[in-house]
């Protein structure tokens, strides 16, 4: 079956993730996460992704991007994984004497309704390494952006989105504003949210939200997983 194609909507943020092959390790070492952060910062920085948030985790990764074209395809964000993975795979072989694919198939992603998800999605992602019982807080994971959206470490890959700069104008402030945000962990609703638009590579957001991608791009995939591009059938669907 032939591969249905990504939602691009220009002007929309991206929640990214990419799995280990048969959810195997892709990071052993400090050298490793310090390699891929570098080779993920040239990446996005030749081909116009704005990186938000991320955490590396032991077997995967998660990122929230926007790119920067506004062209009706995704071709940055595309672009932007293909060359990151053929660095990180070609360095990973050679370190570990191995060959072979690393990553499980391609990347998966959904579109971010801005002003409600967000930073929301900024908390999923920081959170992961809480979830998976490594740490007992954000800030003491030395592999996520929490280091500079909530520590205020200088992390050059990192571009703020400006809803976390509407947390406040001072930089100190913002960064005590965005700390109270992991106060506690999140509520379950969210996390299925979550994962149920990423595992289907479609919208994160309200009905309104879902309604008007859809429309805009003319494209739903119904549940059998194929398209439709009948209005009619969109408005009768559950986005």
């Amino acid at each position: 079956m032939a591969r249905l194609p990504r939602i691009y909507v220009p002007g929309c943020s991206y929640h990214i993730v990419q799995r280990g092959n048969n959810r195997e390790p892709c990071f052993y070492t400090e050298q490793d996460y310090a390699t891929y952060l570098t080779y993920l910062r040239d990446s996005a920085v030749s081909c116009g992704v704005a990186i938000h948030a991320y955490v590396l985790m032991t077997n995967h990764v998660h990122m929230l991007v926007t790119p920067n074209n506004t062209s009706m395809d995704d071709g940055d964000i595309s672009r932007m994984m293909q060359s990151l993975g053929r660095k990180y795979v070609r360095y990973f072989n050679s370190a570990y004497q191995r060959t072979g694919t690393l990553w499980e198939g391609r990347f998966k992603s959904s579109v971010i309704e801005t002003e409600r998800y967000l930073l929301t999605v900024y908390r999923y992602i920081e959170l992961n390494p809480v979830r998976a019982g490594m740490v007992a807080h954000a800030s003491e994971y030395p592999w996520s952006s929490f280091q500079y959206n909530g520590a205020g470490r200088e992390v050059k890959l990192i571009t703020p989105h400006n809803e976390y700069l509407k947390l406040d104008e001072n930089s100190e402030k913002r960064q005590q504003a965005y700390r109270n945000l992991f106060q506690g962990l999140m509520p379950e609703l969210d996390l299925e949210e979550i994962r149920e638009a990423l595992q289907k590579d479609w919208v994160l957001g309200d009905d309104r939200f879902k309604r008007k991608i859809a429309e805009k791009i003319g494209i739903c995939r119904d549940k059998h997983g194929g398209d439709r591009k009948s209005l009619g059938f969109l408005k009768n669907q559950r986005l």
